[in-house]
């Protein structure tokens, strides 16, 4: 049953709303958990597979390439198809794509395999996001929000950690044997109780925007995936051609998209783009997620590379910043329906940063508790960050453009991890000093260098957040 007043595709009902919700974020945490998982287990890749570290990462950058394609097409599904549909599509696939990797006999199989799960994952986020601004009073929307926050920051943060302790006394297969009974327990619970059926449009699709949109991001994040390959001397194609045609093609793509909007056909609308309560906590994300993935790469290669502990130690010393993430998302969705944006924003920013110019200073020397300590504060701040930034982008925004914004907002969230991990993974290898190895203390403060100046240029940006709470209505005009 749908509120009287409320946006196509809710619900009168909390109880549903909030099963339809859990079940999405259940969905969405054991998919988004995949993107980092195989951090860890590169090293053990590489020599089980015979591959270079180079050709390995491409398990984690396949994914991400995937889905910065497949991402911007998710605003059209979700006003085309039900929710329904596109959940049980999307469980689908992650699940098949799970099976391909666990099965693998080498890397062609396993990259394909991750491939079609990132697939599935790509379609998951955007329709988590509008599930909970169409499903829940504006009031209330922080703290679930903070649940997803605890989705799209937690997992990423602790899949390290799970890598590790499986590959301490497993072989990384069993990454994915463990996974795919979960995620087929989730997709019979979305067949059984996701009976949510929102009203949908029958918009025609654009493949000149698809084909558009592909080459655009497609090109930007595999460009900036090859960079630090390039500097190893292993990249078959130049990365400045990638970056070009993608840069070329997105402005195709946006010229397109102003065009076709006109007439509500655009496969990704770009109004939300418009409104500076949606434009300012986008950078701040887009700035956040740069540093997450970033030292998400950075800190298992130098753990193991510099100061010689395990897959096991490592994947235990990203733990505890996991841990603290997912107590403080709904604590600060919480904070966040009381005091708005800002009192949240700015203080996390802050401690990024700071977070961040600790990590300049480490070296072989430095002790593991520090550096547990460090990332503790990163993620803290990010706490601070995510939530509310998240909360106010999109639900500021008109109902018709919700899912349109949330696309917007998890497509360029995959292009700035694509980014923040070739360039620091770039900056790592280009300053290293010791010849043959994958990290060097030289590099990796590099690296943590160049983070830090991305996080300072954040916290000024942060001042220009909203203060207080509003609703779509009261909120600026587009521009």
């Amino acid at each position: 049953m749908t509120a009287p007043d409320a946006p196509p595709g809710s619900v009168a009902v909390p109880r549903a709303a909030s099963t339809v919700i859990w079940l999405l974020v259940g969905s969405a945490f054991v998919m988004i958990l995949n993107e980092t998982i195989m951090s860890v287990a590169l090293p053990v890749l590489v020599t089980d597979l015979g591959i270079t570290v180079g050709t390995a990462q491409w398990l984690t950058s396949g994914f991400l390439l995937t889905m910065s394609v497949v991402i911007p097409i998710t605003g059209y599904l979700l006003q085309r198809l039900t929710p329904r549909t596109v959940y049980l599509t999307s469980m689908s696939l992650f699940s098949l794509g799970t099976l391909i990797s666990a099965v693998a006999p080498g890397f062609g199989v396993l990259l394909t395999g991750r491939v079609v799960q990132a697939l599935g994952t790509a379609v998951m986020v955007p329709l988590l996001m509008t599930s909970v601004i169409r499903l829940v009073p504006a009031e209330n929307r922080g703290a679930k929000m903070g649940a997803i926050s605890l989705v799209i920051a937690v997992a990423p943060a602790i899949g390290p950690t799970i890598s590790g302790i499986i590959l301490s006394a497993l072989s990384w297969r069993w990454m994915f044997l463990i996974v795919l009974p979960i995620a087929l327990l989730a997709l019979a619970a979305g067949a059984v109780w996701l009976k949510l059926d929102g009203e949908t449009r029958a918009i025609p699709l654009d493949w000149l925007s698809v084909v558009l949109s592909a080459l655009a991001f497609g090109g930007l994040v595999f460009g900036l995936s090859t960079i630090g390959e390039s500097a190893r001397g292993e990249a078959h194609v130049p990365p400045w051609l990638p970056i070009v045609v993608g840069v070329v093609a997105l402005a195709l793509f946006v010229a397109r998209q102003l065009r076709l909007q006109r007439t509500g056909s655009a496969l990704l609308d770009l109004r939300p783009l418009g409104y500076r309560s949606f434009t300012v906590p986008l950078v701040l994300v887009i700035l956040g997620m740069m540093s997450l993935f970033g030292a998400l790469i950075l800190l298992p290669l130098f753990m193991q590379d510099v100061l010689r502990v395990s897959a096991f130690v490592t994947g235990l010393a990203v733990l505890p910043g996991g841990l603290v993430m997912g107590l403080l998302g709904p604590f600060v969705g919480r904070l966040y329906d009381k005091v708005g944006a800002r009192p949240l924003v700015v203080p996390g920013t802050v401690a990024l940063a700071l977070s961040l110019w600790g990590f300049t200073t480490v070296g072989e020397t430095t002790p593991v508790l520090a550096l547990v300590g460090l990332h503790v504060v990163l993620v803290v701040g990010l706490s601070f960050m995510f939530t509310p930034l998240m909360t106010d982008a999109l639900g500021k925004l008109p109902g018709s453009l919700d899912s349109y914004g949330s696309a917007i907002l998890a497509t360029l969230q995959q292009v700035a991890g694509a980014a923040g991990t070739a360039l620091f993974v770039t900056l790592m290898v280009v300053f290293a000093t010791t010849p043959d190895v994958a990290a060097d203390a030289t590099g990796a403060r590099a690296a943590f260098l160049c983070a830090a100046i991305i996080a300072t240029v954040a916290v000024p940006v942060s001042l220009l957040v909203g203060g207080r709470k509003q609703t779509p209505e009261q909120a600026p005009a587009a521009v």
